[in-house]
């Protein structure tokens, strides 16, 4: 925080004095200019003035080679003198003033004039030399400002504000953690990523036992890739490397690397491997690669990305080039290992990928136990397990979020504890947005959306392979949502195409159930509309689910994408009527299941109008259980509700 403080202090002092020489080369220069604000004559107009006797004094500047005059008072108060001064003001020591060739040549010149002057026009003159230092600000004032400023931007672009400046922008600008500054997680602090932990302990594990491996004959990986969502945790994870292994950890992001000068990356890649190899053992940990890593060539400009090329050329040849790198283990995570070039990933770089999953039931409750834990006032009604059920997909940076939201709203309400009801409304929050309780809706809005929601409710409680509900409400949320169903989806990697299907049915309910009740239909089916589309088209083109296609997938997973698709424009055509095929079928289905359950539609809506919010408990009592026998066992425990 000092350091920071210090840091900015010097900051601002940097910007006082550019701007303070700037301003002070400005005005010089302006001053220059107007010539020391005196009315510039000519020598002849001198001599008039001599013989006229209207000289009161002469100074000879002779360093500037200028002669300065001062008129008398009777001079002064000629007509055509107070006009000619009357700009320049009155209490002035000197008013006229002309240039000579040099000081020799005015001491001839004067000495002939004086042989011509009558004894009372004689006057002498006297010499001086003048230090201005707005004359020297004038002629070098804007050679400073430009070593001024390219000494500023050397120091931002030093890595740290360390000295040697721009000289000094080659440098690494990984961050070091040793003895002196170490991290503080642990693996314990980690829930979850039982294997992805296992993996990077073995890391640890043979920097702290080396002997161990050397026994038996094998070598660490060079690279290890962590690969996942974002939000996942992979950078923890590193964390949690650096925090239990006893070796210098250097941290940077790929981003790091790129600087608006060719040449640089190359650089501060070769800069960084050599602290490595002086530091090592170590261990070097690059977070989001992707920003250097990408695959060459798969852009059609030439010379757009030959920066990055060479910086991952330089990466390439530093893990395994002809030059052996003992002792140093890399680290990289990202969530685009599909655009990381191909000679990156292979065997002796980065020799395997740890893929970082979303975590499941069970390591959303460790997670969970991990965050309400650091909270110091949870209510005992507060049960992890519950919480863990309702997250379904939720990353462990989600789950935090909804930790402290949840904190912050129990803070809001001055509550003495966090209740289980502020971390349901932080999951709402999450989920659906912000609660907008100003938002001004009309009855007829109210309705439509009363009916919408009810409509996929009815429709997903009635399909069989949809997703049971959890909570239906109609108080807006976020920028755009009225009103937003809760499911809970089921813990599974697969689904077979009537599952898809009778999601499709559930999406496109609210939209039915407007067509019902009011004969038309509204705009609040675009969220639904667009996610039907999506399954629609992955179906057909991606998972090979439709008879006219075939078994045939146009998915890309190395997202090389051209210019072209890769099939014929009557493929293309059959693919688009495929999918209204599809959407026709499933709406016409779920409208026909909501006018065989309209009594039931009519009874939530209803519910809806009067409550706002209705939970699981509530759907089950006004329109009856669910009696599909292949319900998730971890489903049953979810609606239990707090009472306000």
């Amino acid at each position: 925080m000092n350091k920071l403080k210090k840091k900015s202090k010097n900051s601002r002092k940097q910007q006082i004095l550019f701007l303070t020489v700037l301003f002070i080369t400005i005005l010089s220069f302006f001053y220059k200019n107007n010539f020391t604000n005196l009315v510039q004559i000519s020598e002849k107009r001198f001599e008039k003035m001599m013989r006229d006797s209207e000289v009161e004094k002469i100074t000879l500047v002779t360093n500037k080679k200028i002669v300065k005059i001062r008129l008398n008072q009777e001079a002064l108060a000629k007509e055509h003198y107070k006009k000619e001064l009357q700009s320049r003001g009155k209490k002035k020591k000197y008013h006229y003033a002309f240039k000579v060739p040099a000081a020799v040549v005015f001491n001839k010149n004067y000495k002939l004039l004086e042989s011509q002057l009558s004894p009372s026009q004689k006057i002498g003159y006297f010499t001086e030399e003048e230090i201005d230092y707005t004359d020297f600000f004038a002629n070098w004032g804007f050679f400073i400002l430009f070593v001024l400023g390219f000494w500023m931007l050397s120091r931002r672009m030093s890595s740290g504000g360390s000295a040697g400046g721009i000289f000094n922008i080659g440098k690494s600008k990984a961050i070091l953690f040793d003895e002196q500054n170490q991290v503080n997680v642990k693996f314990e602090d980690v829930a979850g990523m039982k294997e992805a932990k296992e993996e990077v302990q073995e890391i640890v594990d043979f920097l702290k036992y080396p002997e161990k491996y050397a026994d038996m004959g094998g070598y660490i990986p060079t690279g290890i890739l962590l690969v996942g969502e974002p939000g996942t945790g992979k950078t923890l994870l590193a964390k949690a490397v650096a925090g239990e292994s006893n070796v210098p950890f250097f941290y940077l992001s790929g981003s790091d690397f790129i600087e608006m000068f060719v040449g640089v990356g190359s650089s501060r890649v070769r800069d960084l491997f050599k602290r490595a190899k002086e530091k090592a053992p170590c261990i070097i940990f690059i977070d989001e690669i992707d920003s250097i890593g990408k695959s060459r060539g798969n852009t059609t400009f030439e010379g757009g990305n030959e920066e990055r090329d060479n910086t991952l050329n330089s990466l390439l040849v530093e893990m395994d080039g002809f030059t052996p790198t003992t002792g140093i283990i890399i680290l990289a995570a990202t969530n685009r290992p599909e655009t990381l070039d191909s000679a990156l990933l292979r065997p002796g770089r980065f020799d395997r990928q740890v893929s970082i999953d979303k975590p499941n039931i069970v390591e959303r409750e460790e997670l969970f136990k991990i965050y309400v834990g650091k909270r110091n006032k949870v209510h005992v009604n507060v049960k992890e397990e519950i919480l863990a059920q309702q997250t379904p997909g939720f990353t462990g940076a989600e789950i935090a979020n909804v930790c402290n939201e949840a904190a912050l709203i129990a803070a809001r309400k001055n509550k003495n504890n966090i209740e289980m009801e502020d971390f349901q409304d932080a999951i709402d929050r999450e989920i659906g947005g912000l609660e907008k309780k100003t938002k001004i809706i009309s009855k007829k809005e109210r309705k439509i959306v009363a009916y919408h929601e009810a409509g996929h409710a009815v429709a997903g409680w009635f399909l069989e392979n949809a997703n049971p509900i959890v909570k239906v409400s109609i108080i807006p949320r976020g920028i755009a949502a009225l009103g937003y169903a809760q499911y809970l989806p089921k813990e599974q990697f697969l689904y077979q195409k009537e599952q898809l299907l009778d999601e499709m049915g559930m999406a496109l309910g609210g939209r039915a159930a407007e067509e019902i009740i009011f004969g038309k239909i509204s705009t609040g089916a675009l969220s639904d509309l667009e996610k039907v589309t999506q399954i629609a088209y992955n179906m057909i083109g991606v998972y090979g689910m439709s008879e006219a296609i075939g078994n045939i997938s146009f998915y890309n997973s190395k997202k090389n994408y051209s210019f072209t698709k890769p099939y014929s424009e009557d493929t293309a055509k059959m693919i688009d009527e495929e999918v209204k095929k599809v959407v026709s079928s499933i709406y016409n289905r779920t409208k026909k299941l909501l006018l065989e359950k309209k009594k039931e539609l009519e009874e939530l809506a209803q519910a809806l109008l009067q409550k706002e919010v209705l939970f699981k408990s509530d759907v089950e009592n006004l329109i009856g259980k669910r009696n599909f026998e292949e319900e998730e066992s971890n489903l049953n425990s979810t609606d239990k509700r707090v009472d306000k």
